[in-house]
């Protein structure tokens, strides 16, 4: 019993110190040293997991099993631990039984010196050997940490102590027992936020912009009023699981000061935390938080908090006096544990100090050089190449006269449409690389393709200016090289902004983007199926005098004008359609 109660204290004394991550995949080496779940909740206290061994006595050199069991668990982490200093490293080394259940992990520089799961699945029982270590200390203990679900856990659960032959009786030092931490009460909030004070006591962030919480079920709610020297903080708006909010000083996820409410059942909790990158957050203490409220009603969430301006000494906590940019999220939320934000957060579209003078700003869910991006390749791969194509297939006979520099009319709009393409496709690329500042490890194959058809679109223009004479023998194969790849870049063109809708950086409407392009690409090819069957019937009018088609279309019979007419008819309604479905495109992004 002395060995459970200093054990227990340890633990607890811990909890104030050191935290540590969980992930599902076990792959915990940065857990090693304080074995605790970073998950927003406080631990079990009494354990229901068992730690057994196959023998209580052992030499350098002995392999011993250790089983771990009992209820149904998720995840866990075992160690071994000098017991006459259980804070100090790892003591020898583990090898697997099973290891599609448990995997090795590297703590301390000593190599399988700990074992943990392989994945989330359930699991009653664990088994491994340890290897005892030829400088073991003459008493060992093992520890584990058991996760049963997310906010169900137990820390450093004390197993059996193994000595030595010969080795002193183990004493354990005298229990110093530290209370569980409580966390701040919260009180329940009796009616919406208002927005009436907004730009003149409160610094608030809306979105749709000067939305009302009150009135609005839709409306997405963050304000700060300033007293004296703290901040009453609320936030409000609908979400199936979690709200967040993040100061930063960029707008990128990492080193972040952040604040979430967690629905959990019919419960909110408010979590300070810190972002690290792009992974989970890591939960922070509560104690620097005041005055907590929440509220659940009819799909909308709301909490409030008051923490002081500044926190001397606190990590992670940022001055409030300071000008930041300021995200706002929401996700899904299970048993406690958040998950990624199913959109791209809202954005400040600059820095804002929310202690400085109230205003009343709002945000964009897409940055601009992303929807520059978008706009200049739709701009490109939807209408000025797709009406350059046009015109290169069936307007040869309508523009065949000299038009600049004795060269025909419809040579000279296409050559000025498709260099139009090549410029904007060159602009548009490097916007990206510009807003990430490198390449983007989270975009999918798109970057890849976007690549591929930057590549092609500047090759096609290098290609036309090595273009033989007409009559040259290398003339047709040029012909067929120009189309191959002129049509590849367009399909993978198509295909890249497919994909390029879906990221949450352009953030466009679900519903509507892939209709919208698979609405367009119908009409570009229904227009081409229309100009192919016309021109197939028009040649069966024309009367084919000496196999000479050339001569045949250059001449003027009333089919051939009519067909003309034609032709100049279908374009405009081709090009009104592109000019309007490229307008409804760019009103859409312009207004994320």
């Amino acid at each position: 019993m002395a060995v459970s109660g200093f054990t227990l204290g340890t633990c607890i004394l811990l909890l104030h110190i050191s935290y540590v991550a969980n992930y599902p995949n076990g792959k915990v080496t940065q857990s090693c040293h304080g074995m605790i779940p970073e998950h927003g909740h406080s631990p079990q206290s009494v354990p229901v997991h068992d730690i057994s061994v196959s023998q209580m006595t052992f030499r350098p050199g002995d392999q011993i099993e250790v089983t771990l069991s009992g209820h149904p668990f998720k995840g866990f982490l075992l160690e071994a631990r000098n017991a006459e200093d259980l804070n100090g490293p790892p003591v020898g080394s583990f090898t697997l039984i099973d290891s599609e259940v448990s995997q090795l992990l590297t703590c301390e520089d000593i190599q399988g010196s700990a074992v943990s799961h392989r994945s989330a699945s359930k699991k009653t029982e664990v088994k491994v050997y340890w290897n005892a270590p030829s400088s073991a200390p003459n008493h060992t203990q093992f520890l584990v940490t058991v996760v049963e679900k997310y906010k169900v856990y137990w820390v450093k659960i004390p197993g059996p102590i193994i000595s030595q032959p010969n080795a002193f009786p183990f004493t354990t030092p005298k229990a110093t027992v530290v209370p569980l931490p409580t966390l701040p009460p919260a009180s329940h909030l009796t009616k919406p936020f208002s927005a009436s004070d907004c730009g003149n006591k409160k610094f608030c962030i809306r979105s749709p912009l000067n939305c009302d919480p009150e009135k609005e079920a839709s409306c997405v709610f963050l304000s700060f009023t300033r007293d004296d020297q703290s901040v009453m903080v609320e936030m409000s708006g609908p979400s199936k699981g979690y709200l967040s909010f993040a100061l930063s000083h960029d707008q990128w996820m990492g080193d972040d000061d952040a604040y979430l409410c967690i629905q959990e059942d019919q419960t909110v909790y408010i979590q300070p935390s810190h972002l690290m990158g792009r992974s989970h957050p890591v939960m922070d203490s509560r104690d620097t938080l005041e005055d907590m409220a929440w509220r659940l009603a009819d799909g909308d969430m709301q909490c409030s908090f008051r923490r002081n301006i500044t926190l001397p000494g606190v990590k992670n906590r940022f001055d409030l006096n300071t000008s930041y940019y300021i995200f706002l999220a929401d996700g899904a939320a299970n048993d406690g544990r958040i998950y990624k934000h199913s959109q791209q957060p809202l954005i400040t579209y600059e820095k804002y100090d929310v202690t400085d003078s109230p205003k009343n700003i709002g945000g964009s869910h897409s940055v601009l050089l992303l929807k520059v991006h978008g706009a200049l390749m739709f701009v490109a791969w939807m209408t000025t190449v797709s009406i350059g194509v046009l015109v290169a297939r069936f307007f040869k006979p309508v523009w065949s006269k000299a038009f600049f520099l004795g060269k025909a009319a419809w040579f000279q709009v296409h050559r000025m449409l498709m260099f139009t393409t090549t410029a904007l496709t060159c602009i548009a690329f490097v916007m990206p690389f510009i807003y990430r500042g490198g390449w983007s490890r989270h975009a999918g194959y798109h970057p890849y393709l976007g690549c591929i058809v930057m590549t092609l679109a500047v090759l096609q223009p290098l290609l036309a200016v090595f273009r033989p004479a007409l009559h040259d023998p290398r003339r047709q194969m040029f012909n067929w090289t120009h189309w191959s790849m002129g049509t590849a870049a367009r399909i993978i063109a198509v295909a890249a902004m497919f994909l390029g809708m879906d990221l949450p950086g352009l953030n466009l409407p679900d519903s509507q983007k892939t209709y919208a392009m698979i609405g367009f690409v119908a009409w570009h090819v229904g227009t081409e199926i229309v100009l192919e069957v016309h021109a197939y019937r028009l040649s069966r009018k024309v009367e084919i005098l000496d196999d000479d088609r050339i001569q045949i279309l250059q001449s003027f019979t009333a089919a051939e004008t009519e067909g003309h007419a034609f032709k100049k008819a279908v374009l405009a309604i081709y090009v009104c359609g592109n000019v309007t479905f490229l307008i409804v495109f760019l009103s859409a992004i312009s207004h994320l």
